[in-house]
């Protein structure tokens, strides 16, 4: 049998809604609601004024009005309103992942942030531009964001640390920061000892110190320290204190093609080995300044083996050799 949605123990009011707090609330509130035309809401009470944030970032999703109404003196509503009772499962499912995201705000500057970039990803996903992730796709978002994670523990700020991570926007390059950076690969764990270049740019930068790090990942859902795409996205949620960075890491995932589906609950991944090269003379690699002419773009494979004397501490990637 189907667990009831949050709306079914929510009388319809005769005027303005009625809501129930989400579980789980932290310092956001957020509560589910109906109003008196019996319509499914979810609601996310901000304090202070946000006008000029929701106008700025605010988009339109088919069949959910989004919308900033005036609440008690000094607080506002971000109401979202379901359109069509037959995607009130859909509905549920992008709420119930909001609620999650906004769990981890501290204020609500940044839980605002966090659900009109999430609104924003959900769009895209409804779109059916970018509606699921490759198995190769996901295992390469969760080395990214792995690697972000350590990012974010290096840098005095959080908002510094995201905004390096450049995968999303189509750099050469996975991560710059610094004079520094860093393509992110990742192998199964049961794949061959090879990565995959798929361009003539990635291994060639123009900063000082140019990197390779590479993640093998291992589906074990039942080992202790495994997580899912979804989980290492909620971490990095977690770990974030400022409205800036939530802002931008929600867009960055955006820009992926990332939604919080269920499907994205599994695999689950455990970090079972993380290796760092130093890319520099003698490692075998094409670049563009080198390709004879004629020849437009290259994708190829490199055998770990032949860069083990390339092999670095993974401490030198951050200036600490």
């Amino acid at each position: 049998m189907r667990d009831p949605a949050p709306w079914d123990e929510i009388s319809v009011p005769v005027t303005d809604f009625n809501v129930r707090q989400a579980p789980g609330s932290g310092a956001v509130p957020c509560f589910w609601g109906r109003n008196a035309s019996g319509d499914c809401l979810f609601i996310v009470e901000l304090q202070g004024d946000h006008a000029a944030l929701f106008r700025k970032s605010v988009v339109a999703v088919k069949g959910i009005a989004v919308d900033l109404r005036a609440g008690d003196p000094g607080t506002q509503h971000l109401v979202l309103t379901l359109g069509r009772q037959v995607d009130r499962d859909l509905f549920e499912g992008l709420c119930q992942t909001l609620a999650s995201a906004i769990e981890h705000t501290t204020d609500s500057p940044g839980a605002l942030a966090v659900s009109l970039a999430h609104i924003g990803r959900w769009k895209a996903f409804l779109s059916g531009r970018r509606q699921h992730l490759s198995v190769e796709e996901v295992r390469g978002l969760f080395a990214e964001i792995s690697f972000l994670l350590e990012l974010i523990d290096r840098e005095a700020s959080a908002t510094v640390a995201v905004e390096a991570w450049l995968g999303p926007e189509r750099s050469h390059q996975d991560f710059i920061f610094g004079n520094t950076a860093v393509e992110i690969k990742s192998l199964s764990g049961t794949e061959r000892s090879s990565v995959r270049i798929s361009s003539e740019d990635q291994l060639e930068s123009l900063n000082d110190a140019l990197f390779l790090r590479i993640y093998r990942l291992s589906t074990l859902a039942d080992a202790a320290g495994s997580s899912s795409l979804n989980d290492i996205v909620t971490t990095v949620q977690a770990r974030l204190g400022e409205a800036d960075a939530i802002e931008a890491f929600e867009r960055k995932l955006v820009a992926h093609g990332y939604a919080p589906l269920p499907d994205y609950d599994s695999p689950r991944f455990v970090v079972s080995d993380v290796r760092s090269y130093r890319v520099g003379n003698g490692f075998p690699r094409l670049m563009r300044s080198q390709l004879p002419a004629g020849i437009a773009s290259v994708a190829y494979d490199i055998r770990l083996e032949s860069i083990a004397p390339h092999e670095c501490d993974g401490a030198a990637i951050f200036g600490n050799d």
